[in-house]
């Protein structure tokens, strides 16, 4: 696997959480990402709750500055302990972390997931695509967007 975020760092420079439990997936996220120069600082958590733990500070996480926001969440749907949708549901019902931008990548195209996740505050949700090279076009573009052209609110 690639060399991501350590779990305790200091540097306060903006970065992409990506929360995938599919390995090849969250590869492929990065590898986009990557490619297309977007961050080299990327963090990879693998299920809903540590997820949770790593944004409100909690758990190992407690030295982290909850301020210290990432400057977008990607988040896969179907999580392991706490569903992509409970996350996405508790972040943006927090003052505190409700403007970070979220964008769900997932391969669910369900109606219903689409409609939930923006009744939750999503701010974008792309359906992951089944070819490679069209997957890191995506995920190069939504991450040039929400990191480098997206101004958020500086808190």
């Amino acid at each position: 696997m690639i060399d991501l975020l350590p779990d305790q760092y200091t540097d306060q420079s903006v970065f992409i959480l990506l929360v995938e439990d599919n390995p090849a997936d969250a590869e492929l996220a990065i590898r986009a990402l990557r490619r297309g120069r977007i961050s080299n600082q990327i963090k990879l958590l693998q299920d809903g709750a540590e997820a949770l733990d790593f944004v409100f500070c909690r758990g190992k996480y407690t030295s982290r500055q909850i301020n210290d926001h990432p400057k977008m969440i990607l988040l896969d749907l179907k999580l392991p302990k706490v569903s992509g949708l409970e996350v996405l549901q508790q972040i943006k019902s927090d003052p505190r972390t409700q403007t970070i931008p979220i964008v769900v990548l997932t391969s669910s195209s369900h109606e219903s997931d689409v409609i939930e996740s923006y009744k939750l505050g999503v701010n974008s949700y792309i359906v992951k695509p089944v070819d490679c090279e069209q997957f890191y076009k995506s995920v190069e573009q939504l991450g040039f967007y929400w990191v480098l052209i997206n101004r958020s609110p500086n808190f």
